[in-house]
Protein backbone atom coordinates (compact mmCIF):
# COMPACT_ATOMS: atom_id res chain seq x y z
CA UNK A 1 0.00 0.00 0.00
CA UNK A 2 0.92 3.57 0.02
CA UNK A 3 0.63 6.12 2.20
CA UNK A 4 1.80 8.90 -0.14
CA UNK A 5 -1.04 12.23 0.10
CA UNK A 6 -2.25 10.85 -3.31
CA UNK A 7 -4.52 14.24 -3.39
CA UNK A 8 -2.02 17.23 -3.65
CA UNK A 9 0.04 14.73 -6.24
CA UNK A 10 0.55 16.05 -9.72
CA UNK A 11 -0.04 13.60 -12.40
CA UNK A 12 2.74 11.11 -13.26
CA UNK A 13 4.52 12.40 -10.30
CA UNK A 14 5.50 10.20 -6.81
CA UNK A 15 4.42 11.14 -3.19
CA UNK A 16 7.32 12.70 -1.61
CA UNK A 17 6.15 12.36 2.16
CA UNK A 18 4.71 10.17 4.55
CA UNK A 19 1.43 10.97 5.11
CA UNK A 20 -0.55 10.98 8.51
CA UNK A 21 -3.93 11.35 7.49
CA UNK A 22 -5.33 7.76 7.63
CA UNK A 23 -8.15 8.65 5.07
CA UNK A 24 -5.36 8.91 2.79
CA UNK A 25 -4.00 5.56 3.45
CA UNK A 26 -6.64 3.04 3.00
CA UNK A 27 -6.26 -0.02 1.34
CA UNK A 28 -2.71 -0.29 1.78
CA UNK A 29 -1.92 -3.54 1.19
CA UNK A 30 1.04 -5.17 -0.29
CA UNK A 31 0.81 -6.96 -3.25
CA UNK A 32 3.04 -7.32 -5.31
CA UNK A 33 3.92 -7.79 -8.86
CA UNK A 34 5.05 -11.43 -8.86
CA UNK A 35 8.68 -10.95 -9.94
CA UNK A 36 10.04 -13.92 -7.43
CA UNK A 37 12.65 -15.49 -9.73
CA UNK A 38 14.14 -17.87 -7.11
CA UNK A 39 10.34 -19.84 -7.38
CA UNK A 40 10.79 -22.71 -9.17
CA UNK A 41 14.30 -23.45 -8.15
CA UNK A 42 15.95 -26.14 -5.52
CA UNK A 43 18.01 -25.07 -3.47
CA UNK A 44 20.85 -26.78 -2.14
CA UNK A 45 21.78 -27.00 1.33
CA UNK A 46 24.03 -24.07 2.55
CA UNK A 47 27.29 -24.63 4.40
CA UNK A 48 27.14 -22.99 7.64
CA UNK A 49 23.53 -22.34 8.87
CA UNK A 50 21.63 -25.21 10.81
CA UNK A 51 17.76 -25.51 10.61
CA UNK A 52 16.14 -27.43 13.78
CA UNK A 53 12.62 -28.98 14.34
CA UNK A 54 10.90 -27.57 16.61
CA UNK A 55 12.42 -29.08 19.93
CA UNK A 56 9.78 -31.60 21.49
CA UNK A 57 10.46 -31.09 25.18
CA UNK A 58 12.03 -27.89 25.52
CA UNK A 59 12.11 -28.16 29.31
CA UNK A 60 14.87 -30.67 29.13
CA UNK A 61 17.96 -30.39 29.65
CA UNK A 62 18.90 -31.34 26.49
CA UNK A 63 17.02 -28.78 24.61
CA UNK A 64 17.86 -26.22 26.73
CA UNK A 65 21.51 -26.83 25.67
CA UNK A 66 20.23 -27.07 21.74
CA UNK A 67 18.57 -23.60 21.67
CA UNK A 68 20.09 -20.98 19.55
CA UNK A 69 22.24 -18.43 21.14
CA UNK A 70 20.23 -15.15 21.56
CA UNK A 71 21.00 -12.12 24.21
CA UNK A 72 17.79 -10.48 24.24
CA UNK A 73 19.58 -7.73 26.09
CA UNK A 74 21.17 -6.40 23.19
CA UNK A 75 19.64 -8.82 20.59
CA UNK A 76 16.12 -8.61 20.98
CA UNK A 77 13.73 -11.19 19.65
CA UNK A 78 10.17 -9.40 18.16
CA UNK A 79 8.34 -12.71 17.59
CA UNK A 80 5.27 -13.03 16.25
CA UNK A 81 3.68 -9.95 14.93
CA UNK A 82 0.31 -8.44 13.09
CA UNK A 83 -0.99 -6.69 10.45
CA UNK A 84 -4.85 -5.88 9.37
CA UNK A 85 -7.32 -4.59 11.72
CA UNK A 86 -8.07 -6.84 14.94
CA UNK A 87 -11.85 -7.61 16.16
CA UNK A 88 -12.11 -8.21 19.92
CA UNK A 89 -10.08 -4.77 20.96
CA UNK A 90 -12.03 -1.38 22.13
CA UNK A 91 -11.25 1.96 20.95
CA UNK A 92 -9.69 2.43 24.83
CA UNK A 93 -7.99 -1.09 24.70
CA UNK A 94 -10.42 -3.23 26.31
CA UNK A 95 -10.29 -6.76 24.89
CA UNK A 96 -12.63 -9.78 24.46
CA UNK A 97 -11.87 -13.36 26.39
CA UNK A 98 -11.28 -14.78 22.91
CA UNK A 99 -8.66 -11.74 21.70
CA UNK A 100 -6.83 -12.01 24.71
CA UNK A 101 -6.57 -15.28 24.48
CA UNK A 102 -4.82 -14.79 21.03
CA UNK A 103 -2.67 -12.48 21.76
CA UNK A 104 -1.38 -13.98 24.87
CA UNK A 105 -0.22 -16.61 22.82
CA UNK A 106 1.30 -14.63 20.15
CA UNK A 107 3.26 -12.83 23.32
CA UNK A 108 5.34 -15.87 24.27
CA UNK A 109 7.43 -15.62 20.94
CA UNK A 110 8.46 -11.90 21.77
CA UNK A 111 11.18 -11.13 24.07
CA UNK A 112 9.30 -7.98 24.84
CA UNK A 113 6.23 -10.34 26.16
CA UNK A 114 4.26 -8.03 23.37
CA UNK A 115 3.01 -8.41 19.68
CA UNK A 116 4.75 -6.68 17.38
CA UNK A 117 1.86 -4.72 14.86
CA UNK A 118 3.13 -2.42 11.76
CA UNK A 119 0.69 -1.07 8.98
CA UNK A 120 3.15 0.76 6.44
CA UNK A 121 2.19 4.46 8.55
CA UNK A 122 3.66 5.75 11.28
CA UNK A 123 0.80 4.81 13.86
CA UNK A 124 -2.06 3.08 13.93
CA UNK A 125 -4.88 4.43 11.71
CA UNK A 126 -8.95 3.96 10.36
CA UNK A 127 -7.78 1.41 7.30
CA UNK A 128 -10.39 0.41 4.65
CA UNK A 129 -10.61 -3.29 6.78
CA UNK A 130 -11.85 -0.71 9.86
CA UNK A 131 -10.36 1.13 12.90
CA UNK A 132 -6.05 -0.73 14.23
CA UNK A 133 -7.43 -0.33 17.71
CA UNK A 134 -4.23 -2.00 19.68
CA UNK A 135 -3.77 -2.81 23.34
CA UNK A 136 -1.50 -2.24 26.45
CA UNK A 137 0.24 -6.15 24.62
CA UNK A 138 1.06 -4.49 21.36
CA UNK A 139 4.51 -2.72 19.55
CA UNK A 140 3.62 -0.79 17.34
CA UNK A 141 6.17 -0.51 14.55
CA UNK A 142 6.59 2.90 12.39
CA UNK A 143 7.58 3.12 8.28
CA UNK A 144 7.96 5.52 6.17
CA UNK A 145 6.34 3.73 3.07
CA UNK A 146 8.02 6.29 0.75
CA UNK A 147 11.60 7.47 -0.43
CA UNK A 148 11.84 11.13 0.81
CA UNK A 149 12.17 12.11 4.41
CA UNK A 150 9.57 11.67 6.76
CA UNK A 151 7.73 14.61 8.14
CA UNK A 152 9.56 15.04 11.83
CA UNK A 153 5.93 16.08 13.28
CA UNK A 154 4.14 12.88 12.64
CA UNK A 155 7.07 10.63 14.54
CA UNK A 156 5.63 9.49 17.81
CA UNK A 157 8.67 9.33 20.81
CA UNK A 158 9.91 5.81 20.49
CA UNK A 159 9.08 3.73 23.99
CA UNK A 160 5.80 6.13 23.92
CA UNK A 161 2.22 5.16 25.48
CA UNK A 162 -0.85 6.81 25.43
CA UNK A 163 0.31 8.00 22.20
CA UNK A 164 -2.12 9.83 19.67
CA UNK A 165 -2.64 7.71 16.63
CA UNK A 166 -3.61 8.55 13.22
CA UNK A 167 -7.09 9.40 13.79
CA UNK A 168 -6.58 11.65 17.26
CA UNK A 169 -7.39 9.01 19.69
CA UNK A 170 -5.00 7.88 22.90
CA UNK A 171 -3.63 4.73 21.66
CA UNK A 172 -2.13 2.25 25.33
CA UNK A 173 -0.21 0.33 22.50
CA UNK A 174 4.15 1.42 22.96
CA UNK A 175 5.73 2.40 20.34
CA UNK A 176 8.74 0.17 19.40
CA UNK A 177 12.26 1.39 19.28
CA UNK A 178 12.61 0.00 15.42
CA UNK A 179 11.86 2.62 12.78
CA UNK A 180 11.30 0.35 9.63
CA UNK A 181 12.76 1.26 6.02
CA UNK A 182 10.55 2.34 2.48
CA UNK A 183 8.21 -0.57 1.17
CA UNK A 184 9.42 -2.90 -1.73
CA UNK A 185 11.43 -0.27 -3.25
CA UNK A 186 13.30 -3.40 -5.43
CA UNK A 187 10.45 -3.98 -7.93
CA UNK A 188 8.29 -2.05 -10.02
CA UNK A 189 5.00 -3.04 -8.08
CA UNK A 190 1.51 -2.91 -9.29
CA UNK A 191 -1.41 -0.56 -8.63
CA UNK A 192 -4.06 -2.30 -6.59
CA UNK A 193 -7.40 -3.06 -6.98
CA UNK A 194 -9.00 -3.67 -10.63
CA UNK A 195 -5.84 -3.01 -12.50
CA UNK A 196 -3.64 -5.33 -10.19
CA UNK A 197 -1.10 -7.43 -12.35
CA UNK A 198 -1.60 -5.25 -15.25
CA UNK A 199 -0.97 -1.54 -14.54
CA UNK A 200 2.93 -1.55 -13.79
CA UNK A 201 3.76 1.99 -14.13
CA UNK A 202 2.13 5.27 -13.62
CA UNK A 203 1.16 7.78 -15.84
CA UNK A 204 3.13 10.15 -17.45
CA UNK A 205 2.14 13.98 -17.61
CA UNK A 206 2.26 12.92 -21.41
CA UNK A 207 -0.73 10.48 -21.05
CA UNK A 208 -2.51 11.99 -19.16
CA UNK A 209 -2.68 15.24 -21.13
CA UNK A 210 -3.63 12.88 -24.26
CA UNK A 211 -6.79 11.69 -22.32
CA UNK A 212 -4.97 8.09 -22.37
CA UNK A 213 -4.86 7.52 -17.92
CA UNK A 214 -7.18 4.70 -17.44
CA UNK A 215 -8.23 5.26 -13.43
CA UNK A 216 -7.82 2.70 -11.09
CA UNK A 217 -9.92 1.35 -7.76
CA UNK A 218 -8.77 0.02 -4.91
CA UNK A 219 -11.79 -1.67 -3.89
CA UNK A 220 -12.49 -5.21 -3.08
CA UNK A 221 -14.14 -7.38 -5.97
CA UNK A 222 -13.92 -5.18 -8.61
CA UNK A 223 -14.41 -6.91 -12.43
CA UNK A 224 -10.33 -6.08 -13.87
CA UNK A 225 -10.11 -3.15 -16.06
CA UNK A 226 -7.24 -2.20 -18.07
CA UNK A 227 -4.54 0.43 -17.62
CA UNK A 228 -3.24 1.69 -21.57
CA UNK A 229 -1.08 0.17 -23.97
CA UNK A 230 1.90 1.28 -21.97
CA UNK A 231 0.89 -0.70 -18.84
CA UNK A 232 0.12 2.70 -17.32
CA UNK A 233 -2.95 4.01 -15.37
CA UNK A 234 -4.05 6.74 -12.92
CA UNK A 235 -2.55 4.77 -9.29
CA UNK A 236 -3.44 8.07 -7.25
CA UNK A 237 -7.08 9.38 -7.58
CA UNK A 238 -8.94 5.90 -6.09
CA UNK A 239 -5.86 3.88 -5.82
CA UNK A 240 -2.77 2.96 -4.35
CA UNK A 241 0.61 1.26 -5.39
CA UNK A 242 1.65 -2.19 -3.75
CA UNK A 243 5.63 -0.42 -3.24
CA UNK A 244 7.39 2.88 -3.96
CA UNK A 245 9.54 0.95 -6.65
CA UNK A 246 6.28 1.86 -8.96
CA UNK A 247 6.88 6.22 -8.44
CA UNK A 248 9.36 8.20 -9.99
CA UNK A 249 12.20 9.88 -7.30
CA UNK A 250 12.52 13.78 -7.74
CA UNK A 251 16.11 14.30 -8.89
CA UNK A 252 16.14 10.16 -10.47
CA UNK A 253 16.10 10.41 -14.54
CA UNK A 254 14.00 7.46 -14.98
CA UNK A 255 10.74 7.07 -14.67
CA UNK A 256 11.13 4.43 -11.96
CA UNK A 257 14.42 4.30 -10.70
CA UNK A 258 14.20 2.11 -7.47
CA UNK A 259 14.55 -1.28 -8.42
CA UNK A 260 17.65 -0.79 -10.69
CA UNK A 261 18.44 1.89 -7.62
CA UNK A 262 22.35 0.84 -7.99
CA UNK A 263 22.78 1.38 -11.78
CA UNK A 264 21.41 4.34 -11.78
CA UNK A 265 23.21 8.01 -12.16
CA UNK A 266 24.99 9.16 -8.99
CA UNK A 267 23.21 11.95 -8.60
CA UNK A 268 19.86 9.64 -7.69
CA UNK A 269 21.48 7.12 -5.67
CA UNK A 270 22.91 10.47 -3.22
CA UNK A 271 19.26 12.15 -3.45
CA UNK A 272 17.86 8.40 -2.40
CA UNK A 273 20.49 8.08 0.74
CA UNK A 274 20.67 11.48 1.63
CA UNK A 275 16.89 11.35 1.91
CA UNK A 276 17.13 8.26 4.16
CA UNK A 277 19.71 9.79 6.23
CA UNK A 278 17.71 12.94 7.02
CA UNK A 279 14.84 10.54 8.42
CA UNK A 280 16.99 8.24 10.15
CA UNK A 281 18.29 11.08 11.89
CA UNK A 282 14.64 12.72 12.58
CA UNK A 283 14.03 8.55 14.39
CA UNK A 284 17.43 8.69 16.14
CA UNK A 285 16.39 12.23 17.79
CA UNK A 286 13.00 10.64 18.22
CA UNK A 287 14.92 8.12 20.67
CA UNK A 288 14.48 4.86 17.97
CA UNK A 289 17.57 2.78 18.41
CA UNK A 290 17.25 0.18 15.49
CA UNK A 291 16.51 0.68 11.63
CA UNK A 292 16.00 -1.56 9.04
CA UNK A 293 17.06 -1.87 5.50
CA UNK A 294 13.99 -1.27 3.42
CA UNK A 295 11.27 -4.09 2.91
CA UNK A 296 12.19 -5.90 -0.05
CA UNK A 297 10.07 -7.71 -1.85
CA UNK A 298 12.33 -10.33 -3.42
CA UNK A 299 16.45 -9.00 -3.68
CA UNK A 300 18.52 -9.37 -0.31
CA UNK A 301 21.52 -8.26 -3.04
CA UNK A 302 19.42 -5.30 -2.54
CA UNK A 303 19.52 -4.65 1.10
CA UNK A 304 23.89 -5.06 0.87
CA UNK A 305 23.71 -2.75 -1.26
CA UNK A 306 21.93 -0.30 0.82
CA UNK A 307 23.82 -1.27 3.96
CA UNK A 308 27.21 -0.55 2.30
CA UNK A 309 25.96 2.96 1.19
CA UNK A 310 24.34 3.57 4.69
CA UNK A 311 26.65 2.32 6.53
CA UNK A 312 29.68 4.23 4.67
CA UNK A 313 31.52 0.41 4.03
CA UNK A 314 34.34 0.66 1.99
CA UNK A 315 34.08 -3.20 1.49
CA UNK A 316 32.42 -6.30 2.43
CA UNK A 317 32.70 -6.91 5.44
CA UNK A 318 31.57 -5.20 8.85
CA UNK A 319 34.85 -3.88 9.62
CA UNK A 320 34.71 -1.45 6.38
CA UNK A 321 32.13 0.37 7.77
CA UNK A 322 32.13 3.92 9.03
CA UNK A 323 28.67 3.82 11.64
CA UNK A 324 27.03 0.96 12.48
CA UNK A 325 24.23 2.33 14.37
CA UNK A 326 21.11 4.73 13.62
CA UNK A 327 22.84 7.75 14.07
CA UNK A 328 24.03 7.86 10.83
CA UNK A 329 21.03 5.72 9.12
CA UNK A 330 23.00 2.06 9.48
CA UNK A 331 20.23 -0.29 9.68
CA UNK A 332 20.93 -3.72 12.27
CA UNK A 333 17.47 -5.76 10.79
CA UNK A 334 17.09 -6.82 7.32
CA UNK A 335 13.68 -6.32 5.87
CA UNK A 336 11.83 -8.99 3.89
CA UNK A 337 8.35 -9.89 2.49
CA UNK A 338 7.27 -13.22 1.34
CA UNK A 339 4.53 -14.93 -0.39
CA UNK A 340 3.68 -18.22 -1.67
CA UNK A 341 1.22 -19.08 -4.65
CA UNK A 342 -1.80 -20.90 -5.97
CA UNK A 343 -1.94 -22.79 -2.24
CA UNK A 344 0.78 -25.08 -3.37
CA UNK A 345 4.03 -24.15 -1.60
CA UNK A 346 5.56 -27.37 -2.47
CA UNK A 347 5.12 -27.67 -5.75
CA UNK A 348 5.89 -23.82 -6.58
CA UNK A 349 9.53 -24.22 -4.46
CA UNK A 350 7.78 -21.49 -2.11
CA UNK A 351 9.52 -23.18 1.07
CA UNK A 352 12.83 -23.81 -0.78
CA UNK A 353 12.61 -19.80 -2.30
CA UNK A 354 11.70 -18.91 1.16
CA UNK A 355 14.59 -20.68 3.27
CA UNK A 356 17.10 -19.04 0.31
CA UNK A 357 16.49 -15.77 1.25
CA UNK A 358 16.55 -16.23 5.21
CA UNK A 359 19.95 -17.73 4.16
CA UNK A 360 21.28 -15.06 2.34
CA UNK A 361 20.72 -12.89 5.59
CA UNK A 362 22.21 -14.73 7.09
CA UNK A 363 25.25 -14.56 5.08
CA UNK A 364 25.17 -10.90 5.33
CA UNK A 365 25.02 -11.07 9.11
CA UNK A 366 27.99 -13.32 9.40
CA UNK A 367 29.84 -10.55 7.14
CA UNK A 368 28.55 -7.60 8.77
CA UNK A 369 28.60 -8.45 12.58
CA UNK A 370 26.38 -5.48 13.60
CA UNK A 371 23.25 -6.67 11.81
CA UNK A 372 20.82 -8.61 14.14
CA UNK A 373 18.79 -10.41 11.62
CA UNK A 374 15.27 -10.49 9.86
CA UNK A 375 12.57 -8.76 9.77
CA UNK A 376 9.76 -10.46 8.00
CA UNK A 377 7.15 -8.74 8.13
CA UNK A 378 4.77 -9.63 5.12
CA UNK A 379 4.02 -13.20 4.78
CA UNK A 380 1.07 -14.80 3.31
CA UNK A 381 -0.39 -16.55 -0.07
CA UNK A 382 -0.91 -14.79 -3.84
CA UNK A 383 -4.10 -15.98 -5.50
CA UNK A 384 -2.28 -16.72 -8.66
CA UNK A 385 -0.02 -19.10 -10.41
CA UNK A 386 3.07 -19.01 -9.52
CA UNK A 387 5.48 -16.46 -11.96
CA UNK A 388 7.42 -18.08 -14.78
CA UNK A 389 10.49 -16.03 -16.71
CA UNK A 390 8.08 -15.23 -19.38
CA UNK A 391 5.07 -14.22 -17.43
CA UNK A 392 6.58 -12.57 -14.06
CA UNK A 393 3.11 -10.71 -13.01
CA UNK A 394 0.29 -12.23 -11.10
CA UNK A 395 -3.06 -11.88 -12.24
CA UNK A 396 -5.91 -13.05 -9.48
CA UNK A 397 -7.54 -16.27 -9.79
CA UNK A 398 -5.42 -17.81 -12.47
CA UNK A 399 -3.71 -20.55 -10.49
CA UNK A 400 -5.39 -24.17 -9.66
CA UNK A 401 -6.92 -23.22 -7.05
CA UNK A 402 -8.53 -19.49 -7.55
CA UNK A 403 -10.01 -17.80 -4.48
CA UNK A 404 -13.28 -17.29 -5.83
CA UNK A 405 -14.20 -20.68 -6.35
CA UNK A 406 -13.78 -21.28 -2.34
CA UNK A 407 -16.42 -20.40 -0.24
CA UNK A 408 -14.02 -18.37 2.48
CA UNK A 409 -11.92 -17.04 -0.67
CA UNK A 410 -8.84 -19.45 1.05
CA UNK A 411 -7.07 -22.13 0.36
CA UNK A 412 -8.83 -25.21 0.52
CA UNK A 413 -7.63 -28.78 1.74
CA UNK A 414 -4.80 -29.98 -1.28
CA UNK A 415 -1.86 -32.02 -1.30
CA UNK A 416 0.42 -29.69 -0.41
CA UNK A 417 -2.06 -28.14 2.40
CA UNK A 418 -4.37 -30.95 4.02
CA UNK A 419 -5.59 -27.98 6.57
CA UNK A 420 -5.69 -25.14 4.04
CA UNK A 421 -3.41 -22.16 5.25
CA UNK A 422 -3.60 -23.65 8.73
CA UNK A 423 -0.83 -26.08 7.06
CA UNK A 424 1.01 -23.15 5.27
CA UNK A 425 1.28 -21.15 8.81
CA UNK A 426 2.29 -23.65 10.61
CA UNK A 427 5.48 -24.64 8.78
CA UNK A 428 6.32 -21.50 7.43
CA UNK A 429 6.60 -20.16 10.82
CA UNK A 430 8.72 -23.80 11.74
CA UNK A 431 11.15 -23.03 9.21
CA UNK A 432 11.63 -19.11 9.78
CA UNK A 433 12.43 -19.89 13.45
CA UNK A 434 14.51 -22.76 12.47
CA UNK A 435 17.51 -21.23 10.54
CA UNK A 436 20.76 -20.20 12.65
CA UNK A 437 24.00 -18.87 11.18
CA UNK A 438 27.23 -20.99 12.09
CA UNK A 439 27.99 -19.54 15.07
CA UNK A 440 24.06 -20.65 16.16
CA UNK A 441 22.56 -17.00 15.70
CA UNK A 442 18.52 -17.30 15.00
CA UNK A 443 18.06 -15.03 11.82
CA UNK A 444 14.73 -14.27 11.82
CA UNK A 445 13.69 -11.91 14.82
CA UNK A 446 10.18 -11.45 13.57
CA UNK A 447 7.59 -12.85 11.90
CA UNK A 448 4.11 -10.84 10.90
CA UNK A 449 1.17 -12.76 9.17
CA UNK A 450 -0.45 -10.96 6.33
CA UNK A 451 -4.18 -10.68 8.33
CA UNK A 452 -5.99 -9.14 5.50
CA UNK A 453 -9.12 -10.38 3.06
CA UNK A 454 -8.08 -10.47 -0.46
CA UNK A 455 -5.91 -7.15 -0.86
CA UNK A 456 -2.94 -7.02 -3.15
CA UNK A 457 -4.02 -10.30 -5.05
CA UNK A 458 -4.24 -12.61 -2.06
CA UNK A 459 -6.21 -15.11 -1.05
CA UNK A 460 -8.59 -14.49 2.44
CA UNK A 461 -6.05 -14.25 5.10
CA UNK A 462 -7.70 -13.49 8.26
CA UNK A 463 -6.98 -14.86 10.96
CA UNK A 464 -10.14 -14.80 13.25
CA UNK A 465 -14.16 -15.10 11.81
CA UNK A 466 -16.75 -12.96 10.68
CA UNK A 467 -18.29 -13.24 14.49
CA UNK A 468 -14.31 -12.46 16.45
CA UNK A 469 -13.99 -15.86 17.14
CA UNK A 470 -10.42 -17.72 16.25
CA UNK A 471 -10.33 -19.47 12.99
CA UNK A 472 -8.35 -22.69 11.91
CA UNK A 473 -5.14 -20.93 10.54
CA UNK A 474 -5.28 -18.33 13.56
CA UNK A 475 -5.14 -21.31 15.82
CA UNK A 476 -2.89 -22.57 14.00
CA UNK A 477 -0.42 -18.90 14.53
CA UNK A 478 -1.47 -19.42 17.92
CA UNK A 479 0.35 -22.26 18.37
CA UNK A 480 3.11 -22.15 15.97
CA UNK A 481 3.90 -18.52 17.86
CA UNK A 482 4.30 -20.77 21.16
CA UNK A 483 6.60 -23.05 20.02
CA UNK A 484 8.87 -20.31 18.66
CA UNK A 485 8.63 -18.89 21.83
CA UNK A 486 9.78 -22.11 23.69
CA UNK A 487 12.70 -22.66 21.30
CA UNK A 488 14.21 -19.65 21.83
CA UNK A 489 13.06 -17.73 25.21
Amino acid sequence: GTHAERSSMAAGSKPSIEIENANESRGKGRSRICKQVAAGISIAVVVGFVSAKWFSNTDSSESRSLKPKLDTENDPLWGCGLLGPLPGISETGETTAETQRFIDSLKKSSSFQKVSFWNWNLAPMEAAQGPEYLSKDFLFMPEIWGSGVVEKKWVREAGATNFLDGNGKRSPAQMADIFLGMNEPDIQGSCMGNMFGTCVRPCTPQAVQQHDCPVADSGVGLPPAHPNSQGMCDCWSKSVATGVGFWPVSGCDAQQPLPDLWAQEPKCIRRVMHNWRKTAQIAWKKGYKYLSTPLLAVYVSYAEKFIQEACQCTGDSGDTCACTDASCGCPVYVGLHFYAFDCQPRATKAYESFEERVREIGTLMEKYAFLKGAIINEVGMLNCAGPTADDPICVPDSGMFPAKDAPDFSCPSNEDLPDGLATFISEIVELAASITTSDGRPVVKSFSWFNIDRQGGTYNLRLFNDDGSINKVGDAYMRSCEKWGEMLL
